[in-house]
């Protein structure tokens, strides 16, 4: 932490499904004008994640696909109030398998805020939301693709993306997060800093935490999604995330409930892009920790790093979520998650 000058630091260990380690560091606000000092970080306070909320939504999309509602090898235009399609391959459709894996020739060169950037009837520039490469034929990370399946959650759900989460995957939990910062109380949002190099200055960033509560009064299910950000807007304490990671090291159930089945669970996490180690929302991570094969998933915006991977088969994991650091990497995965994660392996889990 003292080297890379991180502000505060939560990690959490879990090793046989259960949580071993619990620690926050550092600190929760560097903010000084109150006069009382720095404000520590504690266990309980929230984090926005990043990219491991996609996680969360491909859990939902399971659950759809279990109760019958959905295919993975699905036209997503059976489930949409736009049309996508990739107008160099409009005859290949773009399926909910593809969206999941990142390998629907979607980009987010225009953005991913909103759909009107890759609808036709309202995206001057949408065919620039699309890749060369046919739909299925090669991967790319893209956000958009997490955005248009919370848009399909509503679709066939008829629920609000956040609403449906809370009712069907945290809420049987007992988590206390939520995609929609109007759920949670604001005292305890963990603020995030932004490292800039050429002032070499951490800057907060407010709009991690944005509210979007006069949207949401007037809310149109399946075009305002993107609003609650599927892709990256969970918002979530380390030891609630540890809990949700030991929902899936234990095959889609904690002690109480069974969010998705056993058979869901593996598929999630079944690689599809080799080259990526990517799954439908897990990665593979081969060379993180010596002799093992690990998976999860990292989040990077605002400032932030984040992680949640785990060996399901033997039952461990880690979640390690700071709120700005200095890294050269831009997921923070080589300067802070490896180091951390074999830190904690070291010292929690080889010697067991």
């Amino acid at each position: 932490m003292e080297e890379l000058h991180a502000i505060g630091l939560s990690v959490v260990v879990v090793d046989k499904g259960q949580i071993v380690y619990n620690e926050s560091l550092g600190y929760k606000s560097i903010d000084t004008s109150n006069g009382n000092g720095k404000e520590p970080l504690r266990n309980g306070y929230i984090f926005r994640i990043a990219s491991i909320s996609k996680t969360f939504v491909a859990t939902a999309i399971f659950q759809l696909i279990e109760k019958g509602q959905l295919a993975l090898n699905d036209d997503i235009n059976r489930y949409l109030n736009f049309k996508v399609s990739n107008p160099k391959y409009p005859e290949i459709p773009i399926t909910v398998k593809m969206l999941l894996s990142h390998r629907s020739s979607i980009n987010d060169s225009q953005g991913y805020h909103s759909f009107d950037h890759i609808s036709p009837r309202k995206g001057k520039n949408y065919q620039s939301c699309y890749n060369d490469y046919a739909p299925g034929e090669g991967y790319q990370y893209c956000n958009y693709n997490y955005n248009l399946l919370g848009a399909i959650i509503e679709k066939i759900s008829g629920e609000r993306f956040d609403v449906y989460i809370e009712k069907y995957v945290t809420g049987p939990l007992n988590l206390n997060c939520s995609f929609n910062v109007e759920q949670l109380d604001s005292n305890l949002l963990v603020p995030l800093y932004k490292y800039n190099a050429s002032t070499k200055r951490f800057n907060l960033m407010p709009e991690a935490y944005k509210s979007y509560k006069d949207y949401l009064n007037n809310y149109r299910l399946a075009s305002y999604t993107p609003l609650l950000s599927p892709t990256g807007g969970m918002k979530i304490s380390a030891e609630d995330l540890a809990k949700y990671m030991i929902m899936h090291i234990q095959r889609g159930r904690d002690n109480n409930s069974r969010i998705i089945t056993k058979k869901s669970e593996k598929l999630i996490r079944q690689v599809v892009t080799p080259e990526s180690g990517y799954a439908l929302s897990f990665r593979e991570y081969k060379g993180l920790i010596s002799g093992e094969i690990l998976c999860g998933q990292t989040g990077g915006a605002y400032g932030l790093f984040s992680a949640m991977i785990f060996q399901p088969e033997k039952k461990y994991g880690f979640v390690v979520i700071t709120n700005g650091c200095i890294s050269e990497s831009a997921d923070g995965y080589q300067d802070l998650h490896k180091r951390v994660i074999n830190c904690l392996y070291d010292n929690f889990i080889r010697k067991n």
